[in-house]
C-alpha cells in the first residue's frame, strides 16, 4: 500500500512538473497593481480623529471594569480619563511607538501573577485598525498594560 502511495505521489509530481512550464510560457503575464502607499503616523490626517473601544473586565473594581468609548482629536467618549488617555496615546505616537504591540515572541518575562484582569482595546488609532488584547498574566503583560495606563485602568491597590 504505502509502495503504491510514494509511485502515486512520484508520477503526479512529474507529470505537474512537465505541465507547469508548458503552462507558464502559454501565460501572458499579467500587470502589476499600482503600489498602495502606506501611511505612517507623520502620514495620518490630522484631522481623522481616533477612535476606540475599551473593554474592560475582572479588575477587582466595580468602577473600572466596563466598555468604554475614546475618542481623540478632541478628547471624548464614554472613557472616564478621555484627554488622559489621548494625552497618553499622542505621547506613544511622539515616540513613534505603538501601544498595541503584542509582547514579542520568545521575550522572556518574570513570572509573576497580576490579577485575572483582562482588557481588548478595538477601532482605529493613527489611521490604523487596532484589535489588542490585555491581561496581567506575567511581568511583560503587567509592564504593558501599566504603560497603556490612563487608557487602561490603574489596577495596582
Amino acid at each position: 500500500m504505502l509502495r503504491r502511495l510514494v509511485l502515486t505521489a512520484t508520477v503526479s509530481a512529474a507529470a505537474l512538473a512537465a505541465a507547469v512550464p508548458a503552462a507558464v510560457a502559454i501565460t501572458p503575464p499579467l500587470p502589476l497593481p499600482l503600489p498602495v502607499p502606506v501611511l505612517g503616523p507623520a502620514d495620518t490626517p490630522e484631522d481623522a480623529p481616533d477612535r476606540l473601544n475599551v473593554v474592560v473586565s475582572q479588575t477587582g473594581n466595580t468602577r473600572t471594569d466596563g466598555r468604554y468609548d475614546l475618542e481623540c482629536g478632541p478628547a471624548g467618549g464614554t472613557h472616564p480619563s478621555a484627554a488622559g488617555a489621548c494625552e497618553r496615546l499622542d505621547q506613544f505616537a511622539r515616540d513613534g511607538a505603538d501601544p498595541f504591540a503584542p509582547v514579542p515572541e520568545g521575550q522572556m518575562c518574570t513570572q509573576q501573577f497580576g490579577g485575572p484582569a483582562t482588557a481588548r482595546v478595538t477601532g482605529t488609532w493613527r489611521g490604523r485598525p487596532v484589535d489588542a488584547t490585555f491581561d496581567r498574566s506575567d511581568g511583560c503583560e503587567i509592564s504593558r498594560w501599566q504603560a497603556l495606563e490612563p487608557v487602561l485602568p490603574n489596577t495596582r491597590s
